[in-house]
């Protein structure tokens, strides 16, 4: 079993430790993770932290033979929404901001998203992400704004 599919059991023991029964309600991994083949490649629920990989495809690619911007935010939700319900009651993302710094080439491969935890204040998720290439070269950061729908 590789690390990312042992880290994935993990999360999802942890999920159903956390709902019990409620967990059957969620799909998780989440579709869209599965559809981007995304990897789980570390947690850290003490520091509310998450890494996770997305492999570059063609597909993915704008006109001009980058990631499209699209895809980079879609990998970053797809890394921020799977900590968020490990470290809060359910949540939806209520705003996503990313600021791009290079352009992610198809030579890259995948790209690595590091996201974390900054505050909860009531019903308010503050997080932050950082998207790397597998150098650790910064190609993109994120913050983010999420909502509690459920406080039980």
């Amino acid at each position: 079993m590789k690390k990312s599919d042992e880290l994935s059991t993990a999360i999802a023991d942890a999920l159903r430790n956390k709902w019990g029964d409620q967990m059957n309600r969620y799909a998780f991994p989440p579709p869209i993770f599965v559809a981007m083949q995304g990897e789980f490649l570390e947690l850290d629920l003490d520091n509310g932290a998450l890494t996770a990989g997305f492999p570059v495809f063609e597909r993915y690619l704008n006109p001009y033979g980058t990631m499209q911007g699209g895809m980079i935010a879609a990998a970053v939700d797809n890394t921020l929404g799977p900590l968020s319900v490990l470290v809060a009651p359910p949540n939806v993302t209520r705003r996503l901001e990313v600021t791009y710094s290079r352009p992610v080439t198809p030579d890259v491969e995948r790209i690595v998203v590091v996201g974390k935890l900054l505050e909860r204040k009531g019903r308010w998720l503050s997080f932050r992400a950082n998207v790397y290439d597998p150098e650790g070269l910064r190609l993109a950061r994120a913050k983010a704004m999420h909502w509690i729908i459920d406080e039980r």
